[in-house]
């Protein structure tokens, strides 16, 4: 059977909130380049940042957003959020980089950090955050709990994703620098691992009592399988309170190749079929917890909007429908 697109002004259709029951779908960024290009989503006289969110958030109930996780963000951004969005609506925040061990950019850095960090730091292409001077590093880390601090208070702060690389394996001193981000940010945390040493088959329980014991979301992910960078689509509850998963998509080439761009990376659009097969896992999260978010990070051009908007009518439909209808 060959799979062929709904028409696109089908995605505009609405409003219709992606929302069944305690499960909410939404897409990883409301943004994304190629969305905004393909004009398949937003209305050709929905142009601002602004406009856009209000817009976005009559079709969906929770974002994710990604640019904090190239640059800290400012809280009068998330102040202005605060301002565009429902009550009701949601949002997912990633880590900046530096507090999940990724590399990033020092000239994103606002100037007085960079004037801190030294004119050699501050020259490096990239930086880790071991090579950074502590009183830095820890300040980065109060602004960008400092920046969320609005989201929070309005009640509008669904998690903070800490996703972390692929270099990051299952080991004492991984465990310790999980224990110290729950004590430096005060907020719900998501944990999502790239290391498939956390799941493995003889870990997986002590990994999942391990988040639970702390009331850390595990984040259940739908991913390119048989890479270094793997990990299983276990869904799984260690919050009262919150599950995530994520769709990363299923491009295996891609997926652990140096150099490749996020589009390719992520760019992939998910059958109804492939949608399905996490139809009853969302169901058993929604009975495990109190609120299951659910993000499609395929994002390219309208494959996330559309693979939303699919997984929700099928949560609709189903088991989750039936309880609320």
């Amino acid at each position: 059977m060959v799979y062929v697109d709904p028409p696109l002004a089908a995605l505009r259709t609405g409003p219709m909130p992606a929302c069944v029951a305690n499960v909410r779908v939404g897409i990883a960024s409301w943004t994304e380049r190629t969305l905004l290009e393909s004009g398949a989503f937003y209305p050709p006289n929905v142009t601002t940042p602004a406009d856009r969110l209000r817009y976005y958030t009559r079709h969906f109930p929770v974002v994710e957003v990604d640019s904090t996780f190239y640059a800290l963000p400012a809280e009068r951004v998330a102040k202005a959020w605060v301002e565009r969005v429902p009550p009701d609506f949601v949002f997912g925040v990633k880590a900046f980089a530096a507090l999940t061990q990724h590399p990033f950019v020092p000239a994103r850095l606002p100037p007085d950090l960079r004037t801190a960090l030294g004119r050699a730091l501050a020259r490096q292409p990239r930086l880790y955050a071991r090579e950074l001077p502590p009183e830095v590093d820890a300040e980065i880390w109060r602004r960008f709990a400092a920046a969320l601090a609005p989201l929070h208070e309005a009640g509008l702060l669904g998690y903070v994703l800490l996703q972390f690389p692929k270099w990051f394996p299952r080991s004492a001193m991984s465990v310790a620098y999980l224990e110290s981000c729950r004590e430096r940010l005060p907020f719900p945390l998501a944990i999502e691992f790239r290391d498939p040493s956390w799941l493995a088959t003889y870990r997986a329980a002590r990994t999942f009592d391990f988040l639970r014991a702390r009331g850390l979301a595990y984040v259940s992910v739908d991913e390119p399988q048989g890479t270094p960078a793997s990990v299983p689509p276990i869904a799984e509850a260690t919050s009262d309170a919150l599950a995530v998963v994520r769709f990363h998509g299923r491009n295996v080439d891609a997926w652990n190749r140096p150099g490749v761009s996020v589009v390719e990376k992520f760019g992939y659009q998910y059958t109804p079929d492939e949608l399905r097969e996490w139809q009853p896992r969302i169901e058993r999260l929604a009975g495990r917890t109190r609120s299951v978010l659910v993000l499609m990070n395929n994002c390219r051009s309208h494959y996330a909007v559309q693979n939303a908007k699919e997984l929700a009518t099928m949560l609709a439909a189903g088991a989750l429908g039936r309880v609320t209808g």
